[in-house]
């Protein structure tokens, strides 16, 4: 079983895949728009992923505030998750993703890539640790 993490921003949406086992995730892509309200182009390449990955599940980045009251982007996410839900027809398990950004920005910054490189991978890499802390908390027990 595959469960695909997304990392849902205004005009990006970041993308990772777990392993067949569902131990570690990998980033898979970035997938862009032009505008913030138009979705149908992001949603019809996340399907694509969905079939190539034969994924399961959907983890999508909840972006709480950092004194946990839910804000507009907050709001702007569970409307996703619900045309994801729709669309799919899979469970959507909202995570946590605080501090993903800044986790990504200090990942790449240390790993040597150049700061005009990292907008084009950063939402990869911070859906990736959306899904790993997810896969995690699976082989913990400890759900957030």
């Amino acid at each position: 079983m595959r469960i695909m993490g997304l990392d849902f921003g205004s005009k990006t949406v970041g993308v990772a895949v777990s392993d067949l086992l569902g131990i570690t995730a990998q980033g898979v892509e970035t997938i862009t728009r032009e505008d913030e309200n138009k979705l149908r182009k992001t949603c019809a390449r996340i399907e694509e992923l969905i079939r190539e990955f034969e994924i399961e599940t959907i983890v999508l980045g909840y972006p709480k505030n950092m004194n946990n009251t839910i804000g507009d982007r907050a709001l702007k996410t569970e409307e996703f998750m619900e045309m994801l839900k729709r669309r799919t027809g899979l469970p959507v398990i909202l995570w946590d993703e605080r501090m993903t950004t800044l986790a990504s920005e200090r990942i790449l910054m240390e790993s040597g890539v150049r700061r005009e490189n990292r907008k084009a991978v950063i939402d990869k890499v911070a859906a990736g640790l959306i899904l790993q802390g997810y896969l995690d908390s699976l082989t913990t027990g400890d759900k957030e």
